[in-house]
């Protein structure tokens, strides 16, 4: 796990050779739309899926007669086609992911999870390509099968998470909205986007987006919070700024901690619910939890 304030470039690129970035190979067919893994759609492919019932469209020449003759009912086979499926990885290096306050920040943690999905993604035979917002620039990177690819888009990552400070900040709203759009031209049907955020900047524009690349793709969400944005430090009298003001506050409250913990939890839970009704993965993270690429690849 990264740890720190800031992720290198050369932090970045050594996690290809993690042991548990070894991605499961299938056969691999040779072709320009042939890709590693098996499709979800059913189709006339080469790979045996199951045998049903015959339905109305079916191809007569999936018939299965052995079958068809045994149960005294037309079954047919169904096969299932290899595709492509290029990958996308979306990584928020904004700055409301400057933060952090156990063992990294938000956007240290981002910054490795999307290189572990760029290098899991390589590893499996897949185009892989990305977006990295930061705070004054997007940068942008189409989906290509090469090494050369991802370095690009770690470089890119590297500079936007180095780019961050106390004192930087994002240039507008406006601007990190008109960001999300890129995405919508980078996708087109068939693709796995991973978005990378806390999601706490521009949310409506956020569901938005994934609401439109969810009907045609297959999207997975990470969730970054820190262990502090869900529940208030021990009980002292705090001073925090935001760089331009100031504020106090004593943590001891037993209602001001409650008020504070339920507002992360609605948050959590509305950015959930949102997941579910348009069949997106949903994964939450702490900043202080090792990624599982298992989990979401």
């Amino acid at each position: 796990m990264l740890c720190g304030a800031y992720a290198s470039l050369n932090d970045l690129l050594a996690i290809r050779y993690r042991p548990s970035l070894s991605a499961p190979r299938t056969a691999i067919r040779h072709g320009v739309r042939a890709g590693a893994r098996l499709s979800k759609l059913r189709g006339r492919g080469i790979d045996f899926s199951e045998v049903r019932l015959y339905q109305p469209g079916d191809d007569v020449r999936t018939i299965d007669w052995r079958v068809t003759a045994r149960k005294n009912k037309p079954h047919t086979k169904v096969f299932r086609e290899e595709r492509e499926r290029p990958t996308l990885v979306v990584v928020d290096q904004t700055q409301s992911l400057f933060f952090g306050s156990r063992a990294r920040l938000k956007s240290v943690a981002a910054a490795e999870f999307g290189a572990i999905a760029a290098w899991q993604a390589l590893a499996g035979d897949d185009r892989v390509g990305g977006l990295i917002i930061g705070n004054s620039a997007t940068l942008a990177h189409k989906p290509l099968r090469s090494v050369r690819t991802v370095v690009r888009l770690l470089s890119d990552l590297a500079a936007c998470n180095a780019a961050l400070s106390r004192t930087s900040r994002l240039e507008s709203d406006s601007r990190f909205r008109d960001s999300l759009v890129k995405i919508r031209r980078l996708v087109h049907t068939g693709y796995r986007v991973l978005a990378i955020s806390d999601f706490l900047t521009a949310t409506d524009a956020w569901q938005d987006t994934l609401r439109a690349l969810a009907r045609h793709n297959q999207v997975t969400l990470i969730r970054l919070s820190d262990p502090l944005e869900r529940e208030l430090p021990p009980a002292q009298r705090y001073t925090v700024t935001d760089g331009a003001a100031r504020w106090q506050f004593h943590a001891g409250n037993a209602g001001l901690r409650r008020r504070y913990a339920r507002r992360h939890e609605r948050r959590e839970a509305d950015l959930a619910s949102f997941a579910a009704a348009y069949m997106i993965r949903y994964l939450p993270y702490a900043t202080d939890e090792p990624a599982l690429p298992g989990d979401w690849l």
